[in-house]
């Protein structure tokens, strides 16, 4: 079983324009989709496409839109019931697989439903039949949370279920990404983009990481030394790097013609988990990880794929060496989150 928590879901609708987006001007849509999402949402789709045993945890009400579609799709969940509405985002992809999203900030959380949250994600890693192999903390946290959230999440499956507790992966940005890395959490796998990862090393931005995996590597060798047990980095149509204290790797996928990138860091996390739950090496599930990221980066608006649509036999994963690093890097900065 593999648990996702994502704490500001979000009701995700794309539209897919037949050319550039034009500011200021009117433009016909193509196609209209709207899909439950979020981080952790999206992650749990793409693992049950592939008919891993997933559970997605969020806020909401039964009689919320978001939960309601949430239900249609056939993933299983599990709610923690708030007054207010969720958010809802818009995602404008051009035809090049140029992506532009605007995302609203999410309702307030209370302390008193920070600690429900908690509660209800130790609950679901800990089932009937045996404990959860994985959870996946991702995405932005909606207001009222602290940024050390996801550090006090980790804490909260470690102190409750001891020898028995999930590993953890993290996939965010900005504050809730470096939070994660507060407190002694030492969250077993973080998985940044270049930009998130440019962010949080303070090494270069990101556009020179995507042009450099040796600096990539270097990088990612900072959220390391802060306690990270390894790092999976997407970079874009470069491709993804994986780096655990045991080495370093590339994995590059052939050019595919890119549709839409929503969803595409989601489901290289989510090819990284199905193939780490079958024992597979670092190399492997980085060469699923990169195959799930391109098949994504195919498929059009927020349509996920699933294992069997992936082309892992064609991605080439190599060693690589970091470039070296100053003894002590700049601070990160904290910029804002993706999700």
């Amino acid at each position: 079983m593999i648990v996702t928590l994502t704490a500001n879901p979000s009701l995700d609708r794309t539209v897919a324009l037949p050319g550039p987006l034009l500011r200021g001007a009117v433009q016909r849509a193509d196609a209209v989709s709207e899909e439950p999402g979020g981080k952790g949402v999206n992650v749990c789709r793409a693992l049950t496409a592939s008919g891993a045993r997933a559970l997605a945890v969020l806020p909401g009400a039964d009689a919320d839109p978001l939960i309601t579609a949430l239900a249609g799709t056939g993933v299983p969940y599990a709610t923690l019931p708030i007054s207010s509405a969720l958010r809802s985002n818009i995602t404008l992809t051009e035809p090049d697989g140029t992506t532009t999203k605007i995302n609203e900030p999410g309702p307030v959380f209370t302390a008193a439903a920070q600690e429900q949250l908690l509660a209800l994600l130790v609950r679901s890693c800990r089932t009937a039949d045996g404990p959860a192999r994985w959870a996946v903390l991702a995405g932005s946290l909606p207001p009222g949370l602290p940024a050390d959230f996801y550090a006090l999440a980790i804490h909260a499956l470690r102190e409750a279920l001891g020898a028995q507790a999930p590993a953890v992966a993290v996939d965010s940005s900005g504050p809730p990404l470096l939070g994660a890395l507060l407190h002694h959490a030492a969250p077993d796998l973080v998985k940044p983009n270049a930009e998130e990862l440019a962010e949080a090393s303070a090494v270069a931005t990101g556009e020179e990481l995507e042009e450099d995996p040796a600096l990539a590597a270097a990088a990612a060798r900072v959220l390391i030394r802060q306690g990270a047990k390894a790092v999976l980095a997407t970079l874009g149509g470069k491709g993804a790097l994986l780096v655990t204290t045991e080495g370093c790797w590339m994995g590059v996928h052939p050019p595919i013609v890119p549709r839409s990138t929503v969803g595409a860091g989601d489901s290289s996390l989510a090819g990284y988990l199905l193939a780490a739950v079958a024992g597979a090496s670092p190399q492997d599930c980085l060469r699923q990880a990169v195959a799930h990221g391109a098949a994504a980066a195919a498929l059009p608006g927020t349509a996920l794929p699933a294992v069997a649509d992936t082309t892992p036999e064609a991605v080439t994963v190599s060693a690589i060496v970091p470039a070296p690093l100053p003894a002590t890097p700049a601070p990160a900065g904290t910029g804002q989150e993706e999700d």
